[in-house]
């Protein structure tokens, strides 16, 4: 539960660490290519066991790892143009309520227990992950594209990667294993994010700030250990992981809304407090159940 608890953290924290980007003028795309990178090398830190390229690559989780790699990037493009497309509200409830496709994933394929509690917790998490990522318009903002091409797109995507992530661990990663697996899908990020900045180098004059290497640097640890941390609860036989996906993901848009009130002065109107509360039941239910 522990485990489960600091990846919540971790995640939110990276709300707040984006949001600070905004706030500092540092460049997104250059500070998330750092973060792959330094979040790698912590894997390898946290990894006792002499690192060896030829084993990482013969592994059979090596293949999986380097697509949930370009995923995790892809994805980062695919909320952006979401957000500026379609809204933060949509981009939001786009990623989270993803949490469905990993659950009903987890029901069938590994036959996991839906009681009539567990249900109707499920259904409360989506109605709170709506409620609570809604945000009244400013005056005179202009209307968000009505197409639903991106937001299906990470609607999907971001499920895809949690589902993959959790059949990876449990078919093919060992216990010992996590920081090296993690490692080497963060690596294989950086990699795909190196070859985005250097097409972008060659069209536009490239320049690097010392605040971008340090959020990168921050980013990267924070990004590290949500990742890390989930895999070790996922290992935990007391959580099925529809009810793991479920906690954590309503978990982080709970804690995140709560992050930005309090540290960015966010404003939230009665539907985002009726979320939080429902978001809490819904929590409680599951343990319950």
């Amino acid at each position: 539960m522990i485990f489960l608890l600091l990846s919540i953290i971790a995640s939110s924290l990276i709300f707040v660490i984006f949001k600070a980007f905004h706030n500092y003028n540092i460049n997104t795309l250059q500070a998330i290519v750092i973060n792959y990178g330094i979040a790698g090398v912590t894997g390898l830190v946290n990894y006792n066991t002499p690192v060896s390229f030829h084993h990482i690559i013969s592994e059979k989780w090596f293949v999986g790892a380097a697509c949930l790699g370009l995923l995790f990037i892809s994805l980062f493009n695919v909320m952006a143009l979401t957000a500026q497309r379609n809204g933060l509200s949509v981009a939001s409830v786009a990623s989270k309520m993803s949490v469905v496709i990993p659950v009903i994933f987890g029901l069938y394929v590994y036959k996991e227990h839906l009681s009539i509690l567990k249900g109707i917790a499920i259904v409360l998490a989506l109605a709170a992950v709506y409620l609570t990522s809604q945000k009244t318009p400013q005056k005179n903002a202009p209307k968000s594209s009505k197409s639903l091409l991106w937001p299906g797109i990470l609607f999907l995507g971001s499920g895809v990667l949690d589902t993959t992530l959790k059949y990876l661990e449990t078919t093919y990663v060992s216990p010992n294993e996590i920081p090296i697996f993690s490692s080497t899908l963060f690596f294989s990020a950086a990699c795909i994010g190196c070859c985005i900045i250097a097409v972008k180098a060659f069209k536009h004059k490239f320049v690097l700030h010392l605040k971008t290497v340090v959020g990168g640097c921050i980013l990267g640890v924070v990004n590290y250990y949500s990742i890390y941390l989930l895999l070790k609860a996922l290992q935990y036989e007391g959580f099925e992981s529809s009810t793991l996906f479920t906690i954590n993901n309503v978990a982080i848009v709970m804690l995140s809304t709560l992050l930005g009130l309090l540290l960015f002065k966010e404003r939230l109107d009665s539907k985002n407090w009726i979320g939080i509360g429902i978001a809490i039941l819904s929590i409680v239910l599951i343990a319950i159940a």
